[in-house]
């Protein structure tokens, strides 16, 4: 099997807002704790696999957020005028 030659470092997918769910997801990247701790460690087939799931859990949460404005029947991202509201 051929090695792929690197030529550039997977980024970070740190985007700078750094706080947990009580689960230890992070709400910026979505990794969890040993995701985070662990990343300059990782080769850059584990962090290919890190950027892989937080990918399907970015997708997971987009179609929780679209079922629940369905069933609630507004968009999340809609800003609603407070005159709207009385």
């Amino acid at each position: 099997m051929n090695q792929q030659f690197e030529l550039f470092e997977i980024a970070n997918p740190c985007i700078g807002l750094c706080q947990s769910n009580k689960k230890g997801y992070c709400f910026g990247c979505l990794r969890s704790r040993p995701e985070r701790q662990l990343w300059h460690d990782m080769t850059t087939e584990q962090r290919r696999e890190v950027l892989r799931l937080v990918s399907g859990r970015k997708r997971r949460i987009e179609q929780m957020k679209q079922r629940k404005s369905e069933q609630l029947g507004f968009e999340f991202e809609e800003e609603i005028e407070m005159g709207e509201l009385f």
